[in-house]
């Protein structure tokens, strides 16, 4: 058997009803009750589940601040405001409620609480973040970024550019998988989200870094995923397949925090930073755009992943993952919406350096000419 390191993995809570238990938790945590710092989505307040999850720790005897100034893909100013409230308020521990956005912000506060000089100063691992922090715990109100699972947060900067931030204190020390929390997300929505969290896995299994240990993990999710995201999607209320979805993006966090992504995130992030459209869209039209390119250099890596979708020949994969993501009701055709965008504009965003790392993890070695054949696909796709 070949050599490996698997990173390590936060302790996971997992379970209908499980957000109950966020008290005895955090207790455990700091040995006690404390001050908690809730970052959480803004648009969970009107559901009334902020203030629930608030409740049921200060019902445990902790104090809590909430912060829900967090929009989709964060701003650093957000995190900046955040920090400085986080420190006014004497922040003991972080709490993160919500989708990516709230999470991959709430785990990036966490770590700056105690930090010196500013968030753009950690861009791109140009500085190394503290390694100690407060004690942190994620709860995913939606399955897809995987956050929870991992050591990066992707925020923008002032420029509109997504940065990646990479540090070890920004896996959290919990996570609590509950997936009544995720019940009243939208069709369209937990469809875009699952279809991240798919993709994340199909890439840490077939990247350059993938490795047979890591591989079981992503399969794991993929499979999880291909079964339970059509029906999460058309029974919004079914338990069985909400948690499903919520361990299958929490296993594909594990698999890209082992193994990175590649060239369908590359694309993906850079047509983020350019034009407004949800995450998990954009990398269900960067895979399919991208897939058949990829599996031209090695098409027996994809074998396990077309099984997944139930593909009798590996090479029916493309068609068969474009297939399942219209069945989710997702619209591939960006043409008619993005007439603007050059795919020359693209691809140079592809090339840039916070774009670089998705683009190095590539199987197949993505040359200049290559990014803008796979932009021209992407802005073409239907």
């Amino acid at each position: 058997m070949s050599s490996f390191s698997l990173n390590a993995v936060p302790s996971i809570v997992s379970g209908a009803g499980k957000a109950e238990d966020l008290g005895r938790i955090l207790h455990d945590l700091r040995l006690g009750t404390c001050s908690v710092f809730l970052v959480a989505d803004p648009g969970l307040t009107h559901l009334g589940m902020t203030k629930r999850i608030a409740d049921i720790m200060k019902g445990a005897g902790h104090r809590v601040v909430t912060f829900s100034d967090i929009k989709s893909d964060p701003s650093e100013a957000q995190v900046r405001a955040a920090v400085d409230k986080a420190r006014e308020k004497g922040a003991e521990a972080v709490v993160c409620l919500g989708g990516g956005s709230a999470l991959d912000a709430g785990k990036l506060i966490a770590s700056l609480i105690g930090a010196q000089g500013d968030v753009s100063d950690y861009r791109l691992g140009a500085s190394p973040l503290p390694v100690a922090r407060v004690p942190l715990v994620c709860v995913p109100t939606t399955a897809g970024t995987g956050s929870e699972a991992t050591s990066v947060s992707i925020v923008s900067g002032d420029d509109g550019a997504k940065y990646w931030f990479w540090a070890p204190s920004l896996k959290p020390d919990s996570v609590v998988l509950d997936p009544e929390l995720t019940t009243g997300l939208p069709a369209h929505l937990t469809a875009a989200c699952g279809i991240d969290a798919i993709v994340h896995a199909m890439e840490a299994a077939t990247n350059a870094n993938a490795f047979e240990t890591n591989n079981r993990v992503c399969l794991d999710a993929i499979n999880l995923g291909a079964r339970h995201l059509p029906v999460a999607v058309s029974e919004p209320n079914n338990i069985e397949a909400r948690a499903g979805m919520l361990l299958a993006a929490t296993y594909a966090g594990i698999g890209i925090d082992n193994a990175g992504t590649g060239i369908a995130h590359n694309v993906a992030h850079a047509l983020g930073s350019l034009v407004p459209i949800h995450h998990g869209r954009a990398v269900a039209v960067a895979m399919c755009a991208t897939l058949c390119w990829s599996m031209e250099k090695d098409k027996l890596r994809y074998t396990e992943v077309a099984r997944a979708f139930g593909c009798e020949r590996t090479g029916e994969l493309p068609m068969s993952f474009a297939a399942f993501v219209r069945r989710l009701g997702i619209t591939l055709n960006l043409e008619e919406e993005l007439p603007f965008l050059a795919p020359s504009r693209l691809a140079e965003q592809m090339a840039r350096p916070e774009n670089a790392a998705m683009r190095a993890s590539s199987y197949r070695e993505a040359s200049d000419d290559d990014l803008l054949l796979l932009a021209e696909r992407t802005l073409a796709f239907r």
